[in-house]
């Protein structure tokens, strides 16, 4: 059962081994030059340069290539899904193939076990060197730039792309089943495999752990700090600020000194027509205005050490839905499939 599941799959195998090894090649000659412009700019350092510029200079040249390789990763957990996932049992039912092997000396359960395993092993093996690869070519701009909570490169790096595709191998596979079709199957399953991965990045992650909270000053220079200001509602909200070594997960309205929302005809005022000062900085007059109401957020925040948890967390999260899917396949296989 096991030579015949390989002889079916070998050729996408092979054409997810070529994919891998283009990339690996790529991943390496990207990896050493992350290396050799890392230690150009700590010698720059280390020699009395511009730290601060040099720093800029070198997170810029590659922050935005491996932003784009991470969005990549992230496609290929839904493309093992799609491409090997949701044929895997779809196209023998489509086909009738299946009444030939289970009239063999092969069950039913067996043959779905064995296929299950050998093509979802494989899945798992080309996700995790790809993640592997990229994590290490990353690393030296992973730790100067300290935003390993974001949602494209916590997805891309380490144990959680291992994960979601064994969850997007089983989706398929379960949706194939149920479906019987392979176009509609592959269509279906990448629609679900995107809803999960917005729902839980985004909705699931941030309250994995207790968040730890604060309450920050909202003082001119610290609005300054932020990245905007306002929202498409109008609300009195202020975007963009970080906490050092953290990931933000969440920060409340602009607060008076008593706890309540800003008024939103005040924060308007300050927003669209504050009084001129001749101020410097990202909001000028308007931080200045703002900055003297008294007022405050409350940050919610992760901080960096507890990366490592979140990305078990989350994995076990994906592997033991996939699990699931696993055990509810067989069932079907066994009590409903003819």
């Amino acid at each position: 059962m096991t030579w015949l599941t390989w002889r079916q799959f070998r050729a996408s195998a092979l054409a997810g081994l070529a994919g891998l090894t283009l990339l690996a090649a790529y991943l390496v000659h990207l990896g050493l030059a992350v290396r050799r412009d890392h230690d150009a700019y700590l010698s720059r350092c280390h020699s009395g340069g511009d730290c601060g510029r040099a720093l800029a200079q070198f997170l810029g040249e590659y922050q935005n290539t491996l932003l784009y390789l991470a969005g990549l990763l992230a496609l290929v957990p839904a493309a093992l899904g799609m491409f090997w996932g949701a044929p895997l049992v779809a196209r023998e039912l489509e086909a009738g193939t299946h009444r030939l092997v289970w009239n063999q000396s092969v069950t039913r359960t067996r043959w779905f076990t064995v296929k299950l395993l050998v093509v979802g092993l494989a899945a798992m093996a080309v996700a995790g060197l790809a993640s592997a690869l990229l994590t290490w070519a990353a690393s030296p701009v992973d730790r100067l730039a300290g935003d390993r909570f974001s949602t494209i490169v916590f997805g891309a790096r380490n144990l959680a792309p291992v994960a979601y595709a064994a969850f997007a191998f089983s989706l398929g596979t379960v949706i194939g089943l149920l479906v019987r079709r392979t176009l509609p199957a592959m269509a279906l399953t990448a629609v679900a495999f995107a809803i999960v991965q917005f729902v839980l990045p985004n909705v699931v992650r941030p309250h994995l752990m207790p968040p730890v909270t604060v309450s920050r000053p909202m003082t001119a220079a610290a609005i300054n700090e932020a990245r905007g200001l306002g929202s498409i509602t109008g609300a009195p909200v202020v975007k963009g600020l970080s906490v050092p070594d953290a990931w933000v997960s969440d920060v409340s309205e602009l607060l008076t000194a008593d706890g309540r929302p800003l008024a939103t005809d005040r924060f308007d005022r300050c927003f669209q027509d504050p009084p001129a000062t001749g101020a410097t900085g990202t909001f000028g007059d308007a931080a200045v205005c703002l900055g003297g109401l008294d007022l405050h957020v409350v940050l919610s925040y992760q901080p960096n050490h507890r990366y490592w948890m979140f990305q078990f967390l989350e994995s076990g999260i994906y592997l033991t839905l996939s699990g699931l899917l696993a055990g509810f396949g067989r069932w079907q296989v066994r009590r409903r499939v003819t």
